[in-house]
């Protein structure tokens, strides 16, 4: 099947193949082409360039995007959309006064959303998880990482990983599959989290490799949940099962928590809400990339990563959707790049980069997916009646998605 779009207004984020991140001053280049083609062939990108110079094509089907813009799929590095039911309740607890962490230790939070996923099946979470994953795609995502973490017992656990396995063979788009059987202590080990540390290394992770359902391992690291000590010894038994680390870190502390993922070569590092000096020294020297997720800011009325102070210290950053029900429950896309205009001050440009090429990066996904670039995954979505992709972060609340392309097949 080949498939020539023609006549494009522009096309964002043309890139070489040998790019695979962007850093520092160079978030600021986005690269396009204005009235542009687009030439895709057997689900992957086989030719781009500017109509004035279009060769001669024998194609299937010919599109018309003539006042369209044309941009990769968001690339969401960081969700947690295999969740049962919804805490609406703790929505309105934290409006009335109380805190993320006082919800939590009164039984809400994660732990609240494990009881609910433990009285769930293993097909109505499905239903709800794909439910939720259709959605995320109409709205532009088009590669994603799903993580466990509301199950924290053997089965619930693997129940998840399961599902999150069969959302990768029953859809179109790139998935990876992250481990966080550290999210939380359970109640049953609040006393005994070694006993529960334990429980993580010696059987989760042994029948998890068993049956090959992860592609990474994470921890919440983080005053009340796991510590430096605990970080590093998960991280260890994650490695023997070549589980590359992807880590919560500095949502509301810094404790070392950079550190110790950046020595574990974790392939990034997620929240940074708050950032000492000696942790921008860290990242400064490692390969590991930040992650900020600022719908999580936004929902929850914390900090924002401070994106400035990142990417003026010559770092690559992407931003993520944080998608889960108790501190992000939205994985619009639009809207994170939207926050990270507003709230973080990334240009347009910056955001993008973040939400394509450098979320693709932080899945190790960048052979496939983030950018338009020939050989890669025909992932990609069209935005109608706008005047430049700058709408997309000005008009927050507005959705201008005209269509959605997976492996060049339109789903929306």
């Amino acid at each position: 099947m080949t498939q020539l779009f023609i006549n494009i207004k522009e096309l964002v984020q043309v890139r070489d193949a040998a790019i695979k991140k962007v850093s520092g001053i160079e978030m600021k280049k986005l690269p396009t082409i204005k009235n542009a083609f687009l030439l895709v062939k057997d689900e992957l990108i086989f030719d781009f360039g500017a109509m004035d110079k279009i060769p001669d094509f024998s194609v299937d089907e010919m599109i018309d995007c003539s006042g369209k813009i044309i941009l990769p799929s968001w690339c969401d590095s960081h969700s947690h959309i295999v969740f049962a039911g919804n805490r609406e309740h703790e929505f309105v607890d934290r409006i009335k006064g109380l805190s993320y962490e006082e919800i939590a230790s009164n039984g809400g939070g994660i732990l609240n959303s494990t009881k609910k996923l433990k009285e769930s099946t293993e097909e109505g979470l499905y239903d709800q998880s794909a439910k939720r994953l259709k959605e995320v795609i109409a709205l532009g995502t088009g590669a994603i990482e799903i993580k466990s973490g509301y199950g924290l017992t053997v089965s619930s656990e693997l129940k998840i990983l399961r599902i999150i396995n069969r959302l990768k063979n029953n859809f179109d788009t790139p998935i990876k599959s992250t481990f966080l059987g550290a999210h939380a202590v359970p109640e049953k080990f609040k006393n005994n989290k070694a006993a529960y540390i334990d429980l993580i290394i010696e059987e989760m992770l042994p029948k998890i490799a068993k049956e090959n359902l992860a592609d990474f391992i994470d921890v919440f690291c983080e005053t009340g949940y796991f510590s430096i000590d605990d970080t590093r010894k998960i991280l260890t038994a994650g490695r023997k099962y070549n589980l590359i680390p992807k880590v919560h870190v500095n949502q509301f502390n810094s404790i070392g928590g950079i550190e110790i993922s950046s020595k574990n070569n974790a392939l990034s590092v997620d929240h940074l809400e708050v950032l000492s000096d000696r942790d921008l020294e860290v990242l400064k020297e490692s390969n590991t990339i930040p992650v900020a997720l600022p719908s999580c800011s936004f929902f929850l009325s914390i900090p924002y990563t401070p994106a400035r102070k990142l990417m003026d210290s010559g770092l690559a950053m992407a931003i993520a959707s944080d998608y889960n029900p108790g501190s992000s429950p939205s994985g619009n896309m639009n809207l994170v790049v939207s926050l990270a205009c507003i709230k973080m001050k990334m240009t347009p440009e910056e955001a993008i980069n973040a939400a394509t090429i450098n979320g693709a990066y932080a899945m190790n996904l960048s052979e496939k997916v983030g950018s338009i670039t020939k050989g890669k995954i025909a992932n990609f979505f069209i935005l109608k009646d706008v005047s430049s992709y700058h709408f997309i972060p000005y008009f927050f609340g507005s959705n201008r998605i005209n269509a959605v392309y997976l492996k060049g097949k339109k789903v929306h």
